[in-house]
């Protein structure tokens, strides 16, 4: 079967019906208050085009990981009070998942208008491993609807999870593809399936072993795999050079030396930093020192340095190889953007992105924040993914369960 979209609900009709849509909420909260909006703003174009069309629209999103119970570090209040700000179409908030409140507040929604449950995850049967259990929420979830409801997926960075909120609502209402997950998809297969060549990847992040099945499955589309942020001392230590105490996984040194050699018998070129910002400490105000990628013990703190960034030589290189790609996907930073004194490897990734005539993909999680803390717009990039472990599994050609219901 094909994948039911949104046009095609809209032409069915949506006039006075209600539709569950499951939108990405998931944004970082800072004292409660909405950090960055990206993915509120993200999911607004789908919900007006059903409000546009008189539906009355019930999201459900969630928000962290709470433990299955209500936490009000967790609630999606913010986010919901931020959307409602944003969207042009009137927002109310309920204050449970499918109880008293979210009954009530269903019950009286008016055509065009929206109402957001509160975090699905408060409810234990929404991430439960029994079918049963999620079958019984997505059920419970279904007679908010009515008897002629829908269901529209519009959380691409939930797709990866058979949650009951994803996967088993979609088996019980008619289900269809929200305009995000769409354009989501329709990105990743430009990534994976006929990626116009030169292929630049740039990876980055903290761990080596998050990224491990994603460089084994591009290594053989990509040109180039550039790699750096806290997983490239993993990468510098297969060489045999001293790293210090920067972060490293000697368990995963092995495979990364398979990797790097298999990479020359495929055609694809790892680039490393040739220079490393060293620190004293992980803090803003860490006395710094930029050495040699394989000397960085030569480095003033010896043996405590810490590699917190790409060196300036290291950026340059990465920018231009960059400049160079046709399709260019980059998922992780350079370094702890979050400090002034270790940015600037991660900016002039963006910047260079920015900058290219190619096809720029920015992956979702710490990569869209980065370029968004560091004055960078949406705009200024081919595509910023919503999408976080659900476009790295996907490009892991991993078949992800919210994807596959769509298309039973």
């Amino acid at each position: 079967m094909t994948v039911k979209t949104l046009e095609e609900l809209i032409n069915d009709g949506v006039d006075g019906r209600y539709v569950l849509v499951r939108s990405d909420l998931n944004v970082p909260l800072d004292n409660g208050t909405v950090a960055d909006d990206g993915r509120i703003r993200a999911s607004i174009p789908t919900l007006q085009k059903l409000v546009e069309h008189g539906a009355k629209v019930i999201v459900m999103a969630h928000l962290g990981r709470p433990k299955g119970t209500p936490d009000e570090k967790y609630s999606l209040q913010p986010a919901a009070d931020r959307l409602d700000e944003l969207a042009p179409f009137p927002v109310e908030f309920a204050a449970d998942v499918v109880g008293e409140s979210a009954h009530a507040l269903a019950g009286s929604l008016a055509a065009g208008s929206v109402l957001v449950l509160q975090n699905i995850r408060f409810d234990p049967r929404e991430t439960s491993k029994n079918d049963d259990e999620r079958l019984a929420l997505a059920r419970e979830l279904a007679g908010l609807t009515g008897d002629n409801g829908a269901y529209v997926d519009d959380a691409f960075g939930a797709v990866h999870r058979k949650h009951a909120s994803v996967y088993d609502i979609a088996e019980i209402l008619p289900a269809y593809e929200g305009d995000l997950v769409h354009t989501e998809v329709e990105v990743l297969k430009r990534l994976t399936e006929n990626p116009e060549q030169p292929y630049v990847v740039v990876l980055g992040g903290s761990k080596v072993s998050d990224k491990l099945a994603v460089i084994e499955n591009l290594m053989e589309r990509a040109d180039y795999l550039l790699v750096g942020g806290g997983m490239v001392f993993t990468f510098l230590a297969a060489q045999g050079y001293n790293v210090g105490a920067s972060l490293l996984e000697s368990d995963q040194i092995e495979k990364v030396k398979g990797y790097l050699s298999r990479a020359k018998e495929v055609g694809c070129e790892f680039v490393l930093p040739t220079d490393i910002v060293v620190a004293d400490k992980f803090a803003a105000d860490a006395d710094v020192d930029v050495v040699p990628a394989d000397a960085m013990e030569s480095s003033r703190f010896g043996a405590s340095g810490i590699g917190l960034d790409i060196g300036p030589d290291s950026a340059a290189a990465f920018a231009e190889k960059i400049g160079s790609g046709r399709t260019i996907f980059w998922n992780g930073p350079m370094g702890v953007f979050e400090f002034d004194a270790f940015a600037n490897g991660t900016r002039t990734v963006a910047q260079a992105l920015k900058d290219s005539s190619g096809f720029s993909v920015v992956g979702g999680g710490d990569s869209a924040s980065a370029v968004r803390k560091l004055g960078f717009s949406d705009s200024d990039f081919g595509h910023i993914s919503t999408g976080g472990g659900a476009s790295l599994e996907y490009l892991e050609g991993k078949k992800l369960p919210g994807l596959t219901v769509l298309n039973q």
